[in-house]
């Protein structure tokens, strides 16, 4: 017997699409999941882990501009721009420089603060207690430096720190050894965010909320959207490679292949795939109870159950070009780097697509235009942390609740 069609179509089972439809169903509303991939098939797979309330920090800073030489010159530095790809991602990247004026910023950093700092009672309220205590670990996070002075980006980092109120703590040459025995004596300064943490397993805690999705009265279908036509009675259908399905709402939390939806109903948004990899060490003989970001080297390291997860860098090249293994080498040179002693036999590399807006901030709220269709992308380098939150502002605004935020600063439209 055929299902009945839902009142709400979620396309996309990752961390977003699923904090989201686990939301509304909890709510009361009928909600399928669309997603070809069982969770978590994209970026939600990959990414470094890390839960971080207390970021408020964009990834668009003054000074960008200057920077933008070493991006086409350098195919294996933090930030890469593929030669080819450059005249087709510099409509982006104009607006991510713009973004990094400091009135922008300041902005920014406080729709940050807002939208991040429920990021661990989100998951808590999603998972449950005793999910939560398996797969979060609210431990802290370090900043390291490879220099004994204060950069001109560390001092802004810091500052905005300040302006949001979130505690930090500066550590020593001494302080970083007892904390983290094998370190590189290169590695000279720190600083510890008490409130941010992580998980111990991206791919489990993405199942986990699949898991209570279906257990709440939700539904997962493994297909492929191809297209979303809008209906005359403001419905919509949502064509699959095998299905046609009819919703009465929309939320498209398609990660960086949202794109691809959205433009055949003439919604433009500035949404650029920028690729990250990572490198599982199964054995590293190293042992970490935080997560570590190397901010001399643009890298992150993160413990997981399976081993140590170490990850960055920043690579625009689009959806369809291959995979630069060299730049998961780099990270292997850089983890030898900071920690001389480390076991890297067996490392497996990986790469993604972060779903990235200009400026930082995901697009939350009901297209112009389009009655009944939500966006639930641009998460970038947070999709861990604003995940859980925005799929409870998505809940609120469908359901015409009261919003636990103010919705405006991350609507769709800022960018119109």
């Amino acid at each position: 017997m055929p299902q009945p069609d839902p009142a709400i179509v979620v396309i996309g089972a990752g961390v977003v699409g699923l904090s989201t439809a686990l939301y509304l169903r909890r709510s009361g509303r009928d909600v399928v999941v669309i997603d070809p991939l069982p969770p978590p098939g994209g970026a939600s797979f990959g990414n470094a882990g890390m839960i971080s309330p207390d970021t408020s920090v964009p990834i668009a800073l003054p000074g960008m501009l200057r920077k933008v030489p070493s991006w086409l010159t350098d195919p294996l530095g933090p930030l890469a721009v593929r030669p080819s790809y450059f005249p087709k991602a510099l409509p982006w990247l104009l607006k991510w420089i713009a973004a990094g004026r400091m009135s922008r910023v300041l902005e920014i950093s406080d729709a940050m603060r807002a939208l991040h700092k429920d990021a661990f009672a989100c998951w808590k309220e999603l998972l449950g207690p005793e999910n939560f205590a398996d797969l979060v670990r609210p431990a802290g996070h370090v900043h390291v430096w490879e220099a004994d002075g204060e950069s001109e980006s560390a001092a802004l980092e810091r500052k905005l720190r300040e302006r949001q109120g979130i505690p930090s703590q500066t550590l020593g040459f001494d302080d970083l050894r007892q904390m983290f025995p094998g370190i590189s004596p290169t590695v000279r300064r720190g600083v510890l965010m008490p409130g941010n943490g992580y998980t111990v397993s991206p791919q489990r805690i993405v199942q986990t909320l699949h898991r209570l999705f279906l257990e709440a009265g939700g539904r997962l279908v493994p297909e492929n959207v191809m297209k979303i036509l809008p209906r005359e009675d403001g419905a919509y259908d949502v064509m699959t490679n095998v299905g046609f399905h009819r919703a009465q709402r929309i939320v498209v939390a398609a990660g960086a292949r949202s794109v691809r939806l959205l433009e055949p109903l003439r919604i433009r948004v500035p949404l650029e795939t920028e690729r990250g990899y990572h490198v599982m060490l199964p054995t590293p003989g190293v042992s970490l109870t935080t997560t570590l970001s190397n901010k001399s080297r643009s890298f992150g390291v993160t413990p997981m159950e399976h081993g140590l997860r170490v990850a960055g860098t920043v690579e625009i090249a689009g959806l369809e070009a291959a995979p630069d293994e060299r730049r998961a080498k780099a990270l292997l040179a850089n983890i030898r780097a900071m920690f001389p002693e480390v076991n890297t036999e067996g490392h497996r590399f990986w790469m993604g697509f972060r779903p990235s807006t200009p400026d930082s901030l995901p697009m939350l709220g009901e297209a112009t235009g389009r009655p009944g269709l939500f966006l639930a992308v641009g998460h970038g380098h947070f999709g861990m942390t604003g995940g859980p939150p925005s799929g409870r502002l998505i809940s609120q605004l469908i359901n015409g609740k009261p919003t636990a935020i103010d919705a405006a600063a991350y609507a769709p439209q800022r960018f119109a």
